[in-house]
């Protein structure tokens, strides 16, 4: 029997977390087409929320699906991230949280690793997603 993923758990636990000592909790998430999210504010196959209850309006957490809506530019916009994209969620003001491993891009590499041995010889070394680390903020004067 398959257990189910702690992740969904951890990450609503750390948001509590952040809420009830008065941080702002902060989602990592990898963006790829499941991912509903403000592309022009995707970095580097990346984008940083702010998923606090006064950032956010509607946030539901779910074992499979984190949704709100937030405002950028003034303007309201519907999100919708899938759990297994969330590479980290911690609090803003001193890096406290949890980094995860971003599900989707290690399934992708593996199934590209998968499909290219079967089309070639010599199968290429699956890339491994970018640092699944402690994110690192950086102010831009």
């Amino acid at each position: 029997m398959d257990l189910p993923s702690t992740k969904p758990y951890l990450i609503r636990a750390i948001h509590q977390w952040c809420t009830d000592n008065h941080f702002t909790p902060y989602l990592a998430v990898a963006v790829d087409a499941r991912t509903r999210v403000p592309m022009e504010h995707v970095r580097d196959g990346q984008i940083v929320l702010n998923v606090g209850y006064e950032a956010t309006g509607r946030l539901e957490m779910g074992n499979e699906l984190i949704t709100f809506q937030a405002r950028f530019g003034g303007v309201a916009r519907d999100l919708s991230i899938p759990i297994s994209n969330v590479s980290a969620i911690y609090a803003r003001e001193n890096g406290a949280g949890m980094a995860f491993e971003a599900e989707s891009a290690a399934a992708a590499s593996t199934e590209s690793a998968a499909t290219t041995a079967d089309h070639d010889s010599e199968p290429e070394p699956p890339t491994t997603p970018p640092g699944a680390g402690r994110p690192k903020l950086q102010r831009v004067k």
